[in-house]
C-alpha cells in the first residue's frame, strides 16, 4: 500500500486539550491517514504578516507527519477570505447574491495554490498517492503536473457543485474546470454533484462522459464519481454511549426537567439555514400551544469566519432572533431557545445527540453534513431519537429514515417537528435501524477505501476502450 499524502486548506494538529473536532473534513482524513501512514499538508491557519512565510513546520504524531505552513497576509485575503470564501463558496452553495468577484483575489487563489505545490514537492515520494480536498485548492493537481509530477492524485469536493446555470456565474468557470481535469479522480458527494460536472462540461462543450465514470476533456482523461463522506460509525456510536455518563450531560439532563430535547449543531454560516430554522420552531410553537413549556430547542453554533463581513452580520441577526423568541414565548420557568454562540466539546456533544428526541439538520444546501450522520450514531438504540434532514444536504440522498423537509418550507419543517415530537417508539427504531445499517456498512474507512481504490487502480478494459 502506498504512503498517502493529504493536502488541505487547514490542518487541524491534534490537541489533547481540546480533543477532536465535531465533525467534518478533519475526523474523516485523521481516521484515513492513521489507518495507512503519510503526510497531511496545508496551511497552519497563521499569518506570517508581510514577511515571507518561512519554513514548512513539521510535527511527527503516530502515522502521520503535519506539515504546516504560514501565509502572508495578503495570501490569506486574497485566496482565503478572497476568492474561496467570497466567490467559490456562495456560488457553490446557490447563493449568487452574495458572490463578490474581483480579478485580484482570483490571481491571489492560483497564486497560492502555486505556493502550495512548491512546498509539497520536496515531500513527496515517487510512489505517493496524492489526495486534495476541497474548493480551496482545486488548481492543485495542475500546479503539480507543471512542475513534473506524475503521481496519482484525486480531488474531493467537499461541498456542493452547483448546475451549469450557476456555475456560469462565476467569471473563470472554465479556468476551474479545466484545473479539475488535470486530476486522476474527481469525487464528489452525491450523483447529483457528479451529474452537475457532466452536465456543465456538456453545455459548455468542454467535454464529455464517453461511459459511465469516465470523462475527457481539454484532452485529459479523467474518472469521476459519488463518494459519500461517513464518520467512524462503531467508534462515534461507542463514544455517545460513554459520553452519556458526562457530568455536564447529566447536568443537561436535569435541566430539561424531562422536557423533549431538540438539538442543532451547525457552524455560522448563510447555507445552514438557521434563520429559517428558528422560525419554523417558533411556527411549531404557536401552531401547537400544549408544546409550549415542554420542549426545549438546543443550537450549538460555533463562530465562522468573523472576518468576513456577511459572517458577522449573520451572527447578530441569529442571536437577536433568538432572543425574541424567548422573549415573546418564554415563560419564568422556560426558555424556548437555548442559544450557544461557541464550540463544545465532542465528549459533551456526543452525549447530547443522544439525549436529543429531535435531530434538526436543515441546511438550505450542504454537500452532506456529517451532523446528521453523528446524531443518528448517538442514538440509543432502545430508545432513538428522530432525524429531521433538510432534502438539500447531501445525505439525504442516504439516510432514508429521516424525517425530509424543504428549509425554506417553515410551515412544512414546524409540521415535521411535531410529528419527530410525537412519534410511536417502534416508528423511531423502525427509522433509527435502517439509518444506522446504513452507517455502519459506508463508514469513513469505506469511503476512503472506496475513493483511493479507484485513484489507484490500473487501467482497465473500460477505461482502455476510451483510446479506441
Amino acid at each position: 500500500m502506498s504512503r498517502l499524502v493529504v493536502i488541505s486548506n487547514r490542518v487541524p494538529v491534534p490537541d489533547e486539550k481540546k480533543g477532536a473536532p465535531a465533525g467534518g473534513l478533519a475526523v474523516a482524513l485523521r481516521a484515513a491517514l492513521e489507518e495507512r501512514g503519510g503526510v497531511w499538508m496545508g496551511w497552519s491557519g497563521k499569518s506570517s504578516g508581510e514577511q515571507d512565510a518561512g519554513p514548512l513546520s513539521m510535527i511527527e504524531d503516530g502515522n502521520i507527519t503535519y506539515a504546516l505552513t504560514d501565509l502572508t497576509d495578503r495570501d490569506v485575503e486574497e485566496y482565503y477570505h478572497g476568492f474561496a470564501n467570497r466567490v467559490l463558496w456562495p456560488i457553490c452553495h446557490y447563493r449568487l447574491d452574495l458572490a463578490d468577484y474581483g480579478r485580484k483575489e482570483m490571481s491571489g487563489y492560483f497564486r497560492v495554490n502555486g505556493f502550495f505545490a512548491e512546498r509539497l514537492l520536496p515531500l513527496l515520494q515517487p510512489d505517493d498517492t496524492i489526495w486534495v480536498h476541497d474548493y480551496h485548492l482545486i488548481p492543485m493537481a495542475r500546479e503539480l503536473r507543471e512542475r513534473g509530477v506524475t503521481n496519482r492524485i484525486g480531488f474531493f469536493l467537499h461541498i456542493p457543485l452547483p448546475p451549469a446555470d450557476v456555475l456560469f456565474t462565476m467569471p473563470v468557470h472554465e479556468e476551474i474546470i479545466k484545473c479539475l481535469a488535470h486530476y486522476d479522480l474527481v469525487g464528489f458527494q452525491t450523483d447529483h454533484d457528479l451529474a452537475n460536472f457532466v452536465g456543465a462540461l456538456e453545455r459548455e462543450g468542454i467535454g464529455h462522459s464517453p461511459a459511465p465514470g469516465h470523462l475527457v476533456s481539454f484532452e485529459r482523461k479523467f474518472r469521476g464519481g459519488a463518494y459519500p463522506i461517513g464518520i467512524e460509525t462503531a467508534a462515534f456510536a461507542g463514544f455517545a454511549r460513554r459520553a452519556a455518563s458526562h457530568a455536564m450531560v447529566r447536568k443537561a439532563e436535569e435541566s430539561l426537567v424531562s422536557r423533549p430535547l431538540i438539538i442543532g449543531v451547525d457552524r455560522l454560516d448563510y447555507s445552514k439555514g438557521l434563520t429559517q430554522r428558528i422560525d419554523a420552531y417558533e411556527r411549531f410553537l404557536v401552531d401547537n400551544p400544549h408544546h409550549r413549556g415542554n420542549v426545549t430547542y438546543l443550537q450549538v453554533t460555533p463562530k465562522s469566519r468573523s472576518e468576513v463581513p456577511e459572517y458577522e452580520a449573520m451572527q447578530r441577526t441569529v442571536a437577536e432572533q433568538a432572543g425574541r423568541v424567548n422573549g415573546a414565548l418564554g415563560t419564568v420557568d422556560w426558555v424556548p431557545i437555548r442559544y450557544i454562540n461557541r464550540s463544545v466539546a465532542r465528549p459533551l456533544l456526543a452525549g447530547l445527540y443522544r439525549l436529543a428526541r429531535v435531530g434538526l439538520v436543515t441546511p438550505l444546501r450542504d454537500g452532506m453534513n456529517l451532523v446528521a450522520k453523528e446524531y443518528v450514531a448517538a442514538q440509543n438504540p432502545e430508545d432513538p431519537g428522530v432525524l429531521i434532514l433538510s432534502r438539500f444536504a447531501g445525505a439525504a440522498r442516504e439516510m432514508n429514515g429521516a424525517l425530509l423537509v424543504n428549509p425554506y418550507d417553515m410551515e412544512g419543517t414546524a409540521n415535521a417537528i411535531k410529528r419527530a415530537i410525537e412519534m410511536p417508539l417502534e416508528e423511531r427504531k423502525a427509522r433509527w435501524q435502517q439509518m444506522m445499517d446504513r452507517l455502519l456498512v459506508h463508514d469513513v474507512n469505506r469511503w476512503c477505501d472506496d475513493f483511493l481504490s479507484d485513484l489507484t487502480e490500473e487501467e482497465n478494459a473500460a477505461h482502455a476502450a476510451l483510446a479506441t
